[in-house]
């Protein structure tokens, strides 16, 4: 108890409702550790362009090392409107590869597909938000 008198919300009976979660801090989450795994398999397809393309000192090899940074540096930008629009147009230059290394061009389609979904995901969960539906909105 403090000096002023006053008591805590415990110690008074009342039931205080537990402050609010928010969702979509988790689905960020979700979202950087994808930015992350898509950066590790973007960077281990560098041996590739070093074999294949025409060597990792190459305008191939230097875009694909942008692509990988500026997916990391994505991860702390979650926050912003901006961030995943600039990851779909992240998405469009590894499927701009297809001409020169198709190898690349897969692997921004594969992920393409996982933003798609997790986008997906996003719409849901701000839907159920605004429905007051989630498990984390309920009374328990």
């Amino acid at each position: 108890m403090s000096d002023d008198g006053a008591t805590s919300a415990g110690a008074t009976g009342d039931d205080v409702p537990a402050p609010a979660t928010d969702p979509m801090k988790g689905f960020r989450g979700v979202q950087a550790g994808t930015l992350v795994i898509e950066a590790i398999v973007v960077a281990l397809a560098l041996p590739v362009v070093g074999t294949l393309g025409d060597g990792v000192t190459s305008f191939q090899g230097w875009t694909v090392m942008a692509v990988v940074a500026a997916l990391l540096v994505l991860c702390g930008l979650l926050k912003q409107p901006w961030a995943v629009w600039t990851i779909l147009g992240l998405h469009v230059v590894l499927l701009a590869f297809v001409v020169a290394l198709p190898s690349i061009a897969v692997i921004g389609l594969i992920f393409l597909g996982v933003w798609l979904w997790l986008l997906w995901l996003r719409r849901d969960v701000a839907r159920r938000m605004a429905q007051g539906t989630l498990p984390s909105q309920q009374q328990g």
